[in-house]
């Protein structure tokens, strides 16, 4: 939907095209075949043992220096409410064109395992892959547990197979639709299955992100392997190491772990030179295990049902995801059944709404729909959670509330949102020409819609937050 950018917006610009159709692209599943593997293209650079990779060799040989770690990012400078606020509940101002949402049918994927005939054969989020076994990889160990060990087994693994394990995770990715964390997950369960002590499941899986492109290190914490990824995303709650004004995470640790230091190298294994992108912009092709969640809530003194699908493998692969930017959470997708069997609930009751109603009974629906209880309590951690996953669960808080709500309102009415972030306290703006409380993003006026205030409209923010400065504006990206 276009967006008028000069100040006096006009109401039609931006609310005509509500009688819109929302087209879901879904493309059919084209399974690749195993035993086609080969003559899948792999991006890697030469597997023969050559010049660079025998220098590299020299320079890896030497003692690593020790280096100490940065600390963690934190999302939120202090800590969020453990309670919410809330509000006398009002009706919606009768704005814009009346609502009639239309939505496609829902277009079915076939998944099928064409890996039987491998030796190594496990459940990935419910989709079973299949890998060759090398019984040279298998028997090659970490030992002794300090650098001489690091450095003979990445000789060792350089004069094994691993080239046929690098093929069958290029397909496995192409078949299964993976970004880069699905491939690490990849990775390190395939790891999982060749070796049961985790330092060795570490020096496998840093040895084949490396040879698939990825710049990730190795280091040592005691005797114990640290595997450090470097990735333009801010990770949160995560240690982080600087070498040449890159940031790697220490992915397996936390905050609590106490990494403080290791011992370590700053030269990057040759075209090793990828980032980690945490980018979750197309969900992974897993197999269907699918659950049906019924939920209620009341808005103006009467009681409104919804009921909706989801993939729980979808589910727990999300699970996986670390803290990362939460601009990663506000555009990633939700999954089109999951979506749809939403959205068709919801129209029953917005359809003939004038806009502004229809939009402020999807902010009643996330805000009361759901639990409010903040992330240590019920997780333990920090946690934002996907579209996806804040319909999953009975409790959510605000950032994972704006979440949502900024994907409902950019799916179903096709409207600019933006997450806005302050120091403990996470909400919603859009971008239509009401009146209330608002943020400027760039040269125009965005009017919140809080998701966590409890029975509040578009146009209201928490009055202890109006004079409060803006920590972060999170924009979301255009729909295609």
């Amino acid at each position: 939907m276009r967006q008028n950018r000069v100040g006096g917006q006009r109401w039609f610009s931006l609310f005509g095209h509500f009688n819109l159709l929302i087209i879901l692209m879904s493309t059919a599943l084209c399974a690749q075949s195993f035993e086609n593997f080969k003559k899948v293209p792999i991006k890697v650079f030469s597997h023969d043992k050559n010049i660079k990779e025998t220098a590299y060799l020299s320079y890896f040989k030497r003692p690593w220096d020790e280096y100490k770690a940065q600390g963690v990012h934190k999302l939120y400078e202090t800590s969020k409410s453990h309670t919410l606020l809330s509000t006398k509940e009002k009706k919606a101002t009768s704005v814009g064109p009346k609502i009639y949402l239309k939505l496609p049918t829902l277009k079915e994927l076939s998944h099928k395992n064409t890996t039987l005939d491998k030796a190594i054969l496990f459940h990935f989020y419910g989709t079973t892959v299949g890998f060759s076994a090398s019984n040279f990889i298998k028997n090659i160990r970490y030992f002794p547990h300090n650098q001489e060990g690091i450095v003979r087994y990445f000789k060792t693994m350089l004069e094994s197979d691993y080239i046929l394990n690098l093929k069958e995770i290029e397909a496995t990715k192409e078949e299964l639709n993976l970004n880069d964390w699905g491939v690490y997950l990849l990775v390190k369960q395939l790891a999982q299955q060749i070796y049961t002590n985790e330092d060795e499941v570490r020096l496998f899986s840093w040895f084949m992100l490396n040879k698939m492109g990825y710049d990730v290190k190795v280091g040592l914490f005691g005797m114990r392997v640290v595997t450090l990824f470097y990735s333009k995303n801010t990770l949160y709650n995560v240690p982080s190491f600087r070498f040449t004004n890159k940031t790697y995470y220490a992915l397996e640790y936390n905050a609590n772990d106490k990494l403080e230091r290791i011992y370590t190298y700053e030269k990057s294994f040759p075209l090793a030179e990828k980032a980690l992108n945490l980018q979750l912009l197309v969900l992974p092709k897993l197999a269907l295990n699918l659950k049906t969640k019924n939920i209620s809530f009341e808005y103006l003194d009467e009681k409104y049902m919804l009921s909706y699908e989801y993939n729980q493998n979808i589910i727990d692969f999300m699970a996986t995801y670390p803290q990362v930017d939460v601009k990663v959470f506000f555009n990633a997708p939700m999954e089109e059944r999951t979506y749809l069997s939403l959205a068709k609930g919801l129209k029953q009751y917005v359809d003939t709404k004038h806009a502004s109603e229809g939009i402020d009974f999807v902010l009643h629906f996330v805000q009361k729909a759901f639990k409010y209880e903040v992330d240590d309590l019920q997780f333990s951690q920090q946690k934002t959670m996907f579209a996806e996953e804040a319909l999953y669960y009975n409790k959510s808080d605000c950032e994972d509330r704006a979440v949502l709500f900024a994907y409902l309102v950019k799916k179903l009415f096709g409207i600019s949102s933006v997450g806005v972030l302050y120091s403990n306290y996470m909400t919603t703006a859009l971008y239509i020409p009401m009146k209330g409380d608002s943020v400027p993003v760039g040269k125009r006026r965005f009017v919140i819609a809080d998701p966590s205030y409890i029975n509040a409209n578009i146009g209201d923010l928490m009055e202890n937050y109006r004079a409060l400065k803006v920590k972060k504006i999170i924009s979301l990206k255009k729909e295609h």
